[in-house]
């Protein structure tokens, strides 16, 4: 039997030094059953609860284990992106401390990769939480990203994936945007798949969650329709909102030209005059920041030497020239008549049938 390729597991730690050592166990106990070689990354997030201590002292005890601290709490997606950066696997797996999800489930989601998928996420379909402070706020958070992105999942907010690690080098990491990693590799290009994962009930230190970051969810949305839809064309944006801007201020002159016709409103008196200057001028400011963020975005490309498209494989009978690296190559396949005469060594016969056409 062929080995097992080894895997990287990323674990964002802030405060959990109860759940460490027994994390630690599972993880090994888990992969040493299924027979998968694996690296254990331990982001210390600046914890102030003897975590990092403790995260050293495994490391001093297992040379699988590597630790990563930072000098002060920077939040889960930072700690996510530096293990992503320094993992040394192609196969990447994130998992939370706090043990609420099952290290067993791991060696059942790097099946997936096998069956073609390039990122697998774990749904908490029995999630063992309160509801009201953190079931409910999941469930409409989970509907309104899915609508949004047009990327449907039931759980977004499970930390529990599997990645392969060319989908996500080139995905910016910032605020709570480990949540949309999904949606990025999506529109990477990448296959996706959603399996159920067991959940527990937290046992040990105490959640770091709570309603404030629906608000943070909400903006870094925000953020990703933007990326999704006008990245490439910011003017766009822009210029919807500045056309948008110049009509209301139109109607809101037309309403005082009105009321001055009919009821002898003083224009000077009027407020509708002053709202409709502000949203003309409102519009064209729109206008200039949409030509601003245009160059700004095309000097990025240039400056980076980046493309605004990402290629999954080409299709040709001839080498071919300037392919970013990891792109693969196929010859094409021939078919019906054209495929037997290539067999015989021969040639294929022209198509005399398209005159006229």
């Amino acid at each position: 039997m062929a080995a097992k390729p080894a895997i990287s597991i990323v674990v964002p730690v802030y405060d959990e030094v109860e759940n460490l050592p027994h994390l630690h166990r599972a993880i090994a106990d888990a992969m040493e059953l299924a027979g998968v070689p694996f690296e254990l990354l331990l982001i210390d997030d600046g914890s102030a609860d003897g975590s990092g201590e403790e995260a050293d002292r495994l490391a001093a005890l297992d040379p699988r284990v590597r630790v990563v601290h930072f000098v002060r709490n920077y939040g889960q997606t930072a700690a996510m992106s530096a293990g992503f950066r320094l993992a040394r696997h192609d196969v990447l797996v994130s998992i939370d401390a706090d043990l609420q999800n099952d290290p067993a489930d791991i060696p059942m989601m790097l099946g997936k990769l096998d069956d073609g998928y390039d990122l697998v996420c774990g749904w908490r379909r029995s999630r063992q939480d309160r509801f009201l402070d953190r079931k409910l706020p999941s469930i409409l958070a989970n509907r309104l990203i899915s609508r949004v992105s047009k990327v449907p999942l039931h759980d977004y907010g499970c930390t529990l994936k599997v990645y392969r690690r060319e989908f996500l080098q080139d995905i910016p990491l910032y605020g709570q945007m480990h949540r949309f990693i999904p949606i990025y590799v999506t529109w990477a290009g990448a296959r996706l798949v959603e399996v159920p994962v067991r959940h527990h009930p937290r046992t040990r230190g105490t959640s770091k969650y709570g309603l404030g970051r629906v608000f943070r969810v909400l903006l870094d949305l925000l953020t990703v329709k933007f990326i999704r839809d006008f990245y490439v064309n910011p003017i766009y944006f822009f210029g919807y909102a500045g056309f948008a801007s110049i009509f209301a201020g139109f109607v809101a002159a037309g309403g005082a030209l009105w009321m001055k016709a009919a009821y002898g409103t003083w224009m000077h008196k009027n407020p509708l005059v002053v709202l409709a200057g502000v949203l003309v001028l409102l519009g064209f400011n729109s206008f200039f920041f949409g030509l601003i963020a245009e160059v700004m975005i095309r000097m990025s490309f240039e400056i980076q030497g980046k493309q605004p498209y990402r290629i999954r494989s080409v299709v040709s009978a001839t080498a071919v020239a300037d392919l970013p690296p990891g792109v693969p190559v196929r010859a094409p396949r021939a078919r019906g008549a054209a495929a037997l005469a290539l067999a015989d060594g021969g040639e294929p016969e022209a198509d005399g049938g398209s005159e006229g056409r």
